[in-house]
């Protein structure tokens, strides 16, 4: 497995060999984020949700990671239930030929994943359940009792195992960013006092990873949670998290990373005063930066319904010839959002998909405008 993680010299590395898109700020440093402060993250990064668990399509993702990284990507995003951990692979085979190939460098990258669904090996077996209990539950890998829905866990053990399979599907030692995934799906059975101890021990469990050197940092990648009501059940309070992990680590504790949903459909991470610090309720992005937590969004084409059929003034105000860009500009404009993720499994989209990067964000007068009634 390729040794090291991202880091500040070698980040600056990708900077400079991309000056025109360094000029237009499409690189970032996530100020007041400790451990990933000094480091700098293009404002777009390649996920890879989407797609049939074939051979045709691992193909399509290993050449979209390579034409990304080739055109100043340097976030790469994936969990290990995506096609069944075939885009793990995918992007491990895209990172070894880069690597090898002498294109980039180990600490130019963010690899960032995630664990927490249970998940199948390539293809969906003849007997899903038994498969499962054979894998997982009777090896004591998911205790019983922490298995939600039948398929969601993150109990340490799991955790730890899901940790070692996504480090050998990408090939790499350490891996810079690993998250919880939608942690809210627990509180879906569990009240919400037996949710934050199971968060609690996955953080101890996960800082001792990061001691290892297996993870950089590790974060919560969520979809309704932070976007949810402070009364709805599956709401994350971020504040509390935080001060969880900040009880484990210290002020130097490594939870540092958040993602979620933000679009023009979905800008609750923005727009929904639903997080509190103190007496003091904000938005989501407030609160992280206030916390030193570094913000990833997600879906930022919503799986492709923003690809057209935006109001014409959305493009005028944020000065995009098309609704692709503009939905992509909106994304990596807001204010605390420092990459913008981006489903890429077809080598001709990069090019898309990046061509607004050349741009400087939108101003924040005329990217708030967006929210004033018309």
């Amino acid at each position: 497995m390729v040794p090291g993680h991202a880091s500040h010299s070698g980040t600056a590395r990708v900077r400079d060999r991309f000056p025109v898109l360094a000029h237009a700020g499409h690189f970032r440093q996530p100020e007041r984020v400790p451990h990933l402060s000094n480091t700098w993250i293009s404002s777009i990064g390649m996920g890879t949700y989407l797609g049939e668990p074939d051979s045709a399509t691992d193909k399509r993702y290993t050449e979209s990671a390579l034409a990304a990284l080739g055109n100043g990507v340097n976030l790469l995003d994936t969990a290990i239930n995506y096609r069944f951990q075939r885009s793990e692979r995918n992007l491990g085979a895209a990172l070894k030929t880069a690597i090898d190939s002498g294109r980039v460098r180990r600490d130019e990258l963010l690899v960032c994943t995630k664990a927490g669904y249970l998940t199948y090996d390539s293809t969906v077996p003849a007997d899903p359940r038994r498969y499962f209990l054979e894998e997982y539950v009777d090896t004591g890998v998911v205790p019983r009792d922490e298995l939600v829905g039948g398929m969601h866990c993150m109990a340490p053990s799991y955790l730890k195992n899901q940790l070692e399979r996504s480090r050998r599907n990408l090939g790499v030692q350490s891996i810079d960013v690993f998250y919880l995934h939608n942690p809210e799906q627990q509180l879906t059975e569990v009240s919400a006092d037996t949710f934050y101890d199971r968060v609690r021990r996955a953080f101890v469990s996960l800082e001792e990873e990061v001691a290892n050197g297996k993870i950089r940092v590790y974060g919560t990648a969520t979809w309704n949670g932070y976007r949810k009501d402070s009364s709805e059940r599956e709401y994350l309070d971020l504040a509390r998290i935080a001060g969880i992990a900040r009880e484990i680590g210290g002020e130097a504790h490594h939870f540092r990373a958040v993602q979620l949903p933000f679009n023009l459909g979905m800008p609750e991470a923005f727009a929904n005063m639903n997080q509190k610090i103190g007496s003091r309720q904000m938005s989501l992005l407030a609160a992280a930066q206030e916390l030193g937590i570094a913000v990833i969004a997600s879906a930022t084409l919503l799986q492709g319904k923003l690809a057209g059929g935006l109001p014409e003034f959305v493009r005028e105000t944020l000065g995009c010839d098309s609704d692709v860009e503009a939905a992509i500009q909106f994304a990596r404009s807001a204010p605390g959002v420092i990459t913008s993720l981006i489903g890429m499994s077809h080598r001709e989209h990069v090019g898309t998909n990046l061509k607004v990067a050349s741009q400087p964000a939108a101003k924040l007068t005329e990217w708030e405008s967006l929210f004033q009634p018309r």
